[in-house]
């Protein structure tokens, strides 16, 4: 923008920002004074753009200015980092999945390999729910939980409308799986619930888990599920039965 006049301070001044931004002065007065006015986001990603600001310093912006900031976009990409490695193989004894926001598998150790019959080809944590036998073989409890794991997915996918991952998946799964078709047009919505994972593995019998997800928080797109053996079942014991080999694993 043309220097007009001697700067006391660094920066833009309050006039060049909102004509940076495309938005009135006096409005953008109002809006740094935190005034009683109404703000969309278009606007607030315009200021944001004008003042350079970063994923994080943009999202602080949105909350300043009372709205819920927009999930951060394009971060599923990225090599696997060392630590999310390490944790994963550290787990140990027990599964651990590394998936994407569309539920796709990244990475999992050795023993999820074992449990979840993971080959070395794409994954997808629904698509696996779904249709792998391993799952389908409890059918009380899969049934039981099913509605939950659809209305999950979708309250997942809502922030991302129009992503061809969601799209991909849910178009899969609604020809392979009339099950997954019925529950996706209740149109129901949730959030993830410690709902048990159950699963009848065909050398180690019927396997119980308490599941918790974790968010990488240099990746937000990543979810970290850590599979725990359920308490009062003998899962733990006949996870020690499954004999480790090397594993053939997602990045």
């Amino acid at each position: 923008m043309p220097t007009v006049g001697r700067r006391r301070t660094p920066g833009l001044r309050r006039e060049e920002v909102a004509v940076r931004a495309g938005v009135g002065v006096s409005w953008y007065t109002w809006l740094e004074q935190g005034r009683d006015i109404t703000v969309s986001g278009e606007v607030l990603d315009a200021i944001a753009g004008a003042l350079l600001l970063n994923t994080v310093e943009r999202a602080h912006l949105y909350l300043l200015a009372g709205l819920n900031p927009p999930p951060a976009a394009g971060l599923s990409g990225g090599e696997l980092t060392p630590a999310v490695r390490q944790l994963l193989d550290a787990w140990g004894r027990r599964p651990a999945v590394l998936r994407d926001r569309a539920w796709n598998v990244l990475a999992y150790n050795e023993t999820a390999r074992a449990v979840l019959g993971f080959d070395g080809a794409a994954h997808n944590c629904l698509r696996t729910y779904f249709t792998s036998p391993r799952y389908r073989a409890l059918p009380e409890v899969w049934a039981d939980a099913a509605p939950a794991v659809v209305a999950a997915y979708r309250a997942d996918a809502t922030h991302f409308p129009g992503d061809a991952a969601f799209d991909r998946v849910i178009a899969e799964l609604r020809t392979a799986s009339p099950e997954f078709a019925e529950l996706w047009d209740r149109h129901e919505v949730g959030v993830p619930v410690q709902a048990v994972n159950a699963m009848r593995h065909p050398e180690a019998g019927d396997l119980y888990f308490d599941a918790t997800t974790l968010t990488v928080t240099d990746h937000p797109d990543w979810s970290l599920i850590l599979y725990d053996p359920r308490p009062g079942t003998p899962t733990a014991a006949r996870l020690k039965t499954l004999h480790p080999r090397p594993a053939t694993r997602s990045r």
